[in-house]
């Protein structure tokens, strides 16, 4: 047995340090759960000790995002403010949103903490970047605030990837299957209706499927689409096990776009 496995197992600090993962959930908390697992089956662990520190704040009273970007509904920020805080205080030294809507609120999130905030719009659109063929358009499958924010565009557009959204016929059905999966129904009807919904952009050009709503990935994969799949919750839990065991990439895009704040120097646990 190697040194390090039998610190591990035995007891001793680990061999290098690792960062605590904060995560602002709640948004909704089957979506938030989806994360954790999607986190947890990624790591490269053989024992407990080898996985992260994670500290989930499952905060269903968040207000709705998108409501409140329509202006039908009140602002979330001052709740995300106090859940991204209270997840500092508990020892959170990154953070991670598995909610792309909330994401309209980042700028504020990342002024009120002293920590990285990861942006999920970052990473997919990096993600997207390194396909091989790279795509030239993305499909976008999220809520109407996610859409009508257009941080997608913005994050794909940067990489010369267009978007394209659906109608806002088609984007009504959108809403009805996100709608569906926060009831719990992730059964085929709804699984049939968000694989018709992911053909129809692949028929209007898109070379590529943005799941740009944690819900999505509840109820479609890779293996129902014919193009590639960007799944926002499977690339967000990637990045925190990079920032968590301190993977940093080199780029200055990355330390500005993706993760906010300069992170904090690495801590043993």
């Amino acid at each position: 047995m190697d040194e390090a496995r039998r610190r591990r197992l035995h007891g001793g600090p680990p061999p290098v340090g690792r960062r605590t993962i904060g995560v602002i959930g709640g948004m909704g908390p089957l979506a938030t759960a989806d994360f954790y697992l999607r986190l947890v089956r990624a790591t490269p662990a053989a024992v407990d000790q080898e996985h992260l520190h994670v500290i989930i704040d499952s905060n269903p009273e968040i207000p709705d995002r998108t409501a409140a970007i329509e202006g039908r509904g009140p602002d979330p920020t001052p709740v995300l403010v106090a859940t991204a805080q209270r997840l500092v205080r508990a020892g959170a030294e990154v953070l991670v949103m598995p909610c792309n809507s909330a994401h309209a609120f980042l700028d504020a999130i990342r002024g009120a903490v002293p920590v990285p905030v990861l942006d999920i719009m970052e990473e997919v659109a990096f993600a997207a970047a390194a396909l091989r063929p790279a795509p030239k358009a993305a499909g976008l499958l999220a809520t109407a605030g996610t859409v009508r924010q257009r941080l997608y565009h913005v994050a794909l557009g940067r990489r010369g990837i267009a978007v394209l959204a659906p109608e806002p016929n088609e984007q009504r059905g959108v809403s009805e299957a996100i709608d569906a999966v926060k009831r719990g129904d992730v059964g085929p009807g709804v699984r049939a209706r968000a694989r018709a919904m992911a053909e129809a952009l692949v028929r209007a050009g898109a070379d590529a499927i943005v799941l740009g709503c944690t819900e999505f990935p509840l109820v479609l994969t890779s293996e129902d689409v014919a193009v590639p799949v960007l799944d926002s919750t499977e690339i967000l839990a990637r990045a925190a096990l990079r920032e968590g065991f301190g993977e940093y990439h080199p780029s200055q895009e990355r330390w500005q776009g993706s993760i906010g704040a300069p992170p904090g120097p690495l801590r043993r646990h």
